[in-house]
């Protein structure tokens, strides 16, 4: 579902009852596809996005945002009278951590007679995020299309387990990992996922960077080093990017290798959003090591500005 983020950092994490001083604010859009989904059209791909809004100004950024970056919304939603979700997002520089603080808006993200069909059967990857009824029913209609169905795997779920059959790319987190594994044999456990049904299993291992198995063997990835500002949206990055690889053809080694980079990247700048490269700028990274720092700059200060839907 796509959310507001309201992104603040500090150096010091205050105790209750105290105050401190905010270093800078920063409005992103959020959401684990949505995210995901500005990553691989700011890296070419041709994206679609179904959701739901509320009709109010945290809405309106979100569709701008989406917008703005090539994606088409025409299946978007807006609800009228209702909220979009908000997360306030504070960072610390003491610690490179985070405390998330999630507000649930009114608005609904979609119910299945709203969703149309055809473009799923359009699509050459049909992305999401919870594998729950009705979703069951739409990775069938994928598959019958011949779409492959792509999953960011980012918590641990029963239904996810129980049919994950339907999930061709399980892109998956080190919680899900450590919740599924009690050790780091990484490719006999990545196997045995992938015997379960999915194609191609990966597990990001945040700053150690990836694992994965498909039909092209095993692969260990290390992440490329940075100075980290802020992880949030690192991992919805990183399905963003894999997808824009798949898209152009790239082993699915490469894919993992090109999203490593993109999210070592992201992590550079606040939020989800701002350090998301290019193409161009995420190639010269991978072949240099150095980051085109102006238009990320930009970007940020184009973040930092408010809310801004025109």
């Amino acid at each position: 579902m796509p959310c507001m983020d309201l992104l603040a950092n500090v150096d010091v994490f205050p105790e209750p009852n105290h105050g401190t001083l905010v270093n800078r604010v920063s409005w992103q859009g959020g959401g684990k596809v949505a995210t995901g989904m500005v990553a691989a059209a700011r890296l070419g791909a041709v994206c679609a996005m179904m959701g739901g809004v509320g009709d109010d100004d945290y809405g309106r950024t979100c569709l701008w945002d989406f917008q703005r970056h090539g994606i088409n919304t025409d299946r978007m939603l807006i609800r009228q009278n209702a909220s979009t979700s908000l997360s306030i997002v504070i960072s610390d520089r003491a610690t490179k951590g985070r405390s998330i603080l999630f507000h649930r808006g009114s608005a609904p993200n979609w119910t299945p007679e709203e969703i149309d069909e055809s473009v799923i059967r359009s699509s050459r990857f049909f992305f999401f995020a919870h594998l729950n009824e009705p979703m069951t029913r739409f990775c069938r209609v994928a598959r019958e299309s011949g779409a492959e169905t792509f999953m960011d795997v980012d918590q641990y779920s029963e239904d996810t387990i129980r049919n994950i059959e339907l999930i061709d790319y399980f892109i998956a987190s080190e919680f899900v990992y450590n919740r599924m594994f009690s050790d780091e044999n990484f490719e006999v456990n990545c196997r045995s996922v992938m015997a379960l049904g999915p194609k191609v299993v990966v597990f990001t291992l945040g700053g150690r960077g990836c694992v994965g198995v498909s039909g092209q063997g095993f692969f260990q990835l290390e992440t490329y080093p940075v100075d980290v500002v802020d992880t949030v949206g690192a991992g919805d990055v990183f399905h963003g990017a894999f997808l824009a690889g798949l898209l152009k053809g790239w082993s699915h080694r490469d894919c993992a290798d090109f999203a490593n980079a993109v999210s070592s990247i992201k992590v550079t700048r606040p939020g989800g959003r701002a350090g998301i490269p290019d193409m161009e700028t995420a190639r010269h990274f991978m072949k240099t090591g150095e980051i085109r720092q102006e238009e990320l700059d930009q970007r940020t200060r184009e973040y930092e500005r408010g809310l801004q839907h025109e």
